[in-house]
């Protein structure tokens, strides 16, 4: 794994490796293979930052599915600004389908706790969330992933993804802020 990087005016140290990241994702895979093959489920990605992990783990799941995707936004720099805002709304139906949501990441657990009352308003047969990272002790709304990759302690990350005001999204492992 790289060294520290600087992203603006913030540095960052190494956290997740690409080689742990994508182990991780293959479990995920099977995990949400042994769940869904046989329904065909529809994968929602929320953009921007949960584009990487959905086209990993949409490769790590063998079997039939849709993809679509929503543009959701709640953080400004390094928190969230405590308002979500679609940017891009969903346009495939969902009437009976089993969806996976697939965040990047859930800290406050706002962005979800809006957005999934919405989905559900549209009469799924089921609705699940697979996220790549989860902050616990960042939560102010009850939520958890029904498939999590890694829970992380209350810090900022990016990478994989993630950004600090748009940079460090291609990056292939995640880091952390230095304190």
């Amino acid at each position: 794994m790289a060294e520290r990087i600087q992203l603006h005016d913030l540095h960052f140290k190494p956290y997740l490796s690409e080689a742990q990241i994508q182990a991780r994702i293959r479990e995920l895979g099977q995990e949400i293979a042994a769940d869904y093959q046989d329904k065909k489920p529809l994968f929602i990605g929320i953009l921007n930052g949960a584009f990487m992990f959905t086209a990993d783990l949409a490769r790590a799941c063998h079997f039939d599915a849709d993809f679509a995707f929503v543009r959701l936004k709640s953080y400004e720099g390094t928190s969230s600004s405590g308002e979500v805002i679609t940017m891009i709304g969903l346009k495939a139906p969902v009437e009976g389908r089993y969806l996976i949501l697939v965040e990047d990441i859930i800290d406050t657990g706002r962005t979800l706790h809006t957005f999934l009352p919405q989905l559900q308003a549209q009469n799924p047969a089921s609705v699940r969330i697979a996220a790549l990272l989860s902050k616990p002790e960042a939560r102010v709304k009850p939520l958890e992933a029904d498939y999590t990759g890694f829970e992380i302690p209350n810090k900022f990350v990016v990478g994989y993804g993630l950004d600090y005001n748009e940079l460090g999204r291609n990056l292939p492992a995640i880091y952390q802020l230095e304190d």
